[in-house]
């Protein structure tokens, strides 16, 4: 892993590990305590390793050739903001797409916690299929 602790780079190694849907080095993008929260739907919230990798199995199966893109980020010595698009194909042949804002608070390199602003794209006044349901275990 590069340890840069610049949280621009530290998203950069989150997209790169999406796309390759690396498990470990996405796991090793976050430290151990992670806290992810989703204002807009808090019963989403989970926190440490075990729940990330738990949400990301089930995402990385619902959508098999998931790619995420980094539309825009912007960080300081602590915080970056990214914008994202991601896109794929389901393991039902439905189209995903979600995009998105993303607030990370990284420390020593890691991601310590994220605040999750994606949501479903509409395509001509329907969403399509987003994120798979449920609260990580």
């Amino acid at each position: 892993m590069d340890a840069s602790p610049n949280p621009a780079a530290c998203v950069r190694r989150i997209q790169q590990a999406i796309n390759q849907h690396d498990l470990d080095a996405l796991t090793d993008c976050f430290e151990p305590d992670y806290q992810s929260e989703f204002p807009a739907h808090p019963e989403r919230a989970f926190q440490g390793h075990t729940a990330l990798r738990a949400n990301w199995t089930r995402i990385f199966s619902a959508v098999p050739d998931l790619h995420a893109e980094l539309l825009r980020c912007l960080a300081d010595e602590e915080t970056a903001w990214a914008e994202w698009d991601w896109r794929g194909m389901g393991a039902g042949g439905q189209p995903f797409a979600m995009r998105g804002v993303t607030l990370q608070g990284v420390r020593t390199g890691r991601v310590a916690w994220a605040r999750m602003y994606m949501e479903p794209v509409r395509d001509d006044g329907h969403a399509l299929p987003g994120m798979p349901a449920g609260r990580p275990s």
